[in-house]
């Protein structure tokens, strides 16, 4: 049938006001929506917002306390800065492009900057609420979906100044979702890092710190093996903190204004020449940078005015003008640490040295391998591969993914039923290797993980990584689950950052198809199939062991628009270590009698 031609005249012309486009485009101003299930979720930036504007303030030495508190979805942010001024309250959160943080005098180190933040909690807020306190008096001002409902102002002496903000996310916009406390305390958590002398109290819970980065490092460690004490430098504008760890990769964190850039930028990559020449100085040596950064757990903050961030979201700094100067206070202060601290220093270029014995014994290694490549076929067995990439300018970038997959019977029904722009396809042949315990030699002496890590372009780091996604496909069994257990070894032994930086994902398949003549639905639980059994009448019902089992047809639709994703997180190295010494090492016993202990009936 031929589409219905579209009048495209006057008529077809709209205009929205400023909030109507942020609930019309939400993901412009918020990111991703999601459930609450990832810490980078709407619900978390809207709250980030807040909370950013109450920082504020004690970046300019007013208020040393936030209080927040959060029951059911709503959540409320009281800070003791300076108030709002009264007679703006209302249009400092419903008019775009209105605040002080224009006013390099008012605000010098803001991360909001845009006037865009608490104006989308407002527009995305089915109840939203404001109060100013200032010299006595206030303001009170509630809004829903962005509209005001009630305006309120008159004296108040006994509260103490400062502004309180009330939300809660509307669920027409972000549907059903739940708040993690995790996910809040972590991003608390770095907010006290970040600005020492700051009392952060979350339902009770108070965030402070009195050595800045030294104790995020510290948090990030927990039980995990440092080669050496953590160094540690404040200086006006910029605030460093490092070790190496006994893992490989390195692992940085980065932020600018308080403002954690989860991507890097301009800030970040400064840091990391600045360390290098920094060692290199004190050892009067040229060691290689991957050899300086193998195994770095780090952190690095900077104070910039009018910071240029690649997105409203701000994970990316883009201010080029920053680099040079912190390259050389970086610089600078490695090298005074490293004076100071001579035992640590010689620990340091112990490591370093470590790592450059290990790249050139790799490199042996490696020149084998691109010998063997040289007589075989130039692709990479086992991966059909999509067209657009990251790096490569496509317009699609960012929706690239790979999917690495059990076997070619899994990979028989995704092939067919992918976008080909941006989703590629490895086939596993068989369960990797366990390479917990393993040197690196390992990757090239093994032909699938090597394959894996061509594949994903991270040899060299993951400024080279080909997809935005990296999907763990699997069938919903035990053998199933070993697998997807193995590979997040290999990423978490080899390529941390890959699941640090939050690339790293398992795809969700249904275990259950219940249909009937007139309808099919599909289960991702026991409590699903029941539902979807009582409502279907003469229904029957599939269970999916196997990726295989699932046509090409229905397979579209899981890896479609709306698949189920569920990220590859962690909370710090020290877990990480603990946790693949316990699931993947030689402690079989101890797990076994974990498992006996802890073993859920299976009744499905």
């Amino acid at each position: 049938m031929a589409k219905k031609p579209v009048a495209y005249d006057e008529n077809a012309i709209k205009t929205l006001d400023p909030l109507a486009h942020i609930r019309l485009r939400t993901g412009m101003y918020i990111g991703r929506l999601g459930d609450g299930t990832n810490a980078e979720d709407g619900i978390y930036v809207m709250l980030k917002e807040v909370v950013d504007n109450a920082v504020d303030e004690f970046i300019m030495g007013e208020g040393k306390r936030i209080e927040i508190e959060r029951d059911g979805d709503s959540v409320v942010v009281r800070d003791y800065g300076r108030g709002i001024p009264l007679g703006k309250v209302v249009d400092c959160v419903s008019k775009i492009n209105t605040g002080g943080k224009y006013n390099d005098d008012v605000f010098q180190f803001s991360v909001g900057l845009n006037g865009v933040g608490t104006k989308a909690v407002n527009a995305l807020s089915s109840d939203f609420e404001v109060v100013s306190w200032r010299e006595g008096r206030f303001r009170q001002a509630r809004f829903a979906q962005g509209k005001l409902k009630a305006d309120d102002e008159g004296k108040d002496e006994s509260a103490p100044r400062g502004t309180m903000v009330r939300f809660v996310p509307d669920r027409e916009i972000f549907g059903a979702y739940a708040w993690s406390d995790e996910f809040i305390a972590a991003r608390l958590r770095f907010y006290a890092h970040l600005h020492t002398g700051l009392s952060i109290t979350y339902n009770g819970t108070t965030f402070k710190s009195k050595e800045g980065l030294k104790d995020l490092l510290a948090g990030e460690l927990g039980e995990g093996r440092q080669e050496y004490e953590t160094a540690h430098a404040r200086l006006d504008k910029l605030e460093i903190a490092f070790t190496h760890t006994t893992t490989y990769g390195e692992n940085v964190l980065s932020f600018v204004n308080g403002q954690h850039t989860k991507d890097g930028g301009t800030h970040l990559s400064a840091f990391r020449e600045g360390l290098v020449k920094g060692v290199n100085e004190f050892a009067k040596a040229s060691f290689a940078g991957e050899d300086v950064r193998d195994g770095l757990l780090a952190a690095v903050a900077v104070k910039i005015q009018d910071p240029v961030f690649e997105s409203q979201t701000k994970n990316k700094l883009g201010s080029a003008d920053v680099r040079p100067w912190i390259v050389k206070e970086v610089q600078n202060a490695v090298l005074v640490w490293l004076h100071k601290h001579p035992e640590a220093a010689a620990k340091m270029l112990d490591k370093v040295r470590a790592n450059e014995r290990l790249r050139k014994e790799l490199s042996a290694i490696k020149k084998d391998v691109r010998e063997r490549e040289r007589t075989t076929a130039l692709r990479i067995p086992k991966l059909t591969d999509c067209r657009a990439h990251l790096g490569d300018g496509s317009k699609r970038a960012d929706q690239s993914t790979i999917f690495l997959t059990e076997g070619d019977s899994a990979g028989g029904g995704m092939v067919p039923s992918r976008d080909v722009e941006v989703q590629a396809i490895f086939c596993l042949r068989g369960k990797p290797l366990n390479v917990h315990g393993l040197q690196r030699d390992a990757v090239y002496k093994n032909e699938e993980l090597y394959n894996i890590m061509r594949a994903l372009g991270i040899e060299n780091g993951l400024d080279g990584l080909r997809y935005q996604r990296v999907v763990i496909a699997t069938d919903a069994d035990v053998d199933g689950m070993h697998i997807r257990n193995l590979l997040i070894t290999y990423f978490l032994r080899y390529f941390e950052e890959l699941v640090t930086r939050g690339h790293l994902f398992l795809l969700e398949t249904p275990l259950f198809r219940v249909r009937n003549k007139d309808e099919t639905r599909y289960c991702y639980s026991a409590a699903e199939r029941d539902k979807a059994s009582a409502a279907l009448k003469n229904h029957e019902i599939t269970r999916f062991k196997g990726l295989g089992e699932i046509s090409p047809k229905e397979f579209a639709r899981f890896i479609g628009p709306d698949m189920r994703l569920v990220p590859v997180t962690t909370r710090n190295v020290g877990e990480v270590d603990r946790c693949l010494e316990f699931f993947m090492g030689k402690n079989t016993p101890e797990r076994r009698t974990f498992i006996e202990q802890n073993l859920v009936t299976d009744v499905i």
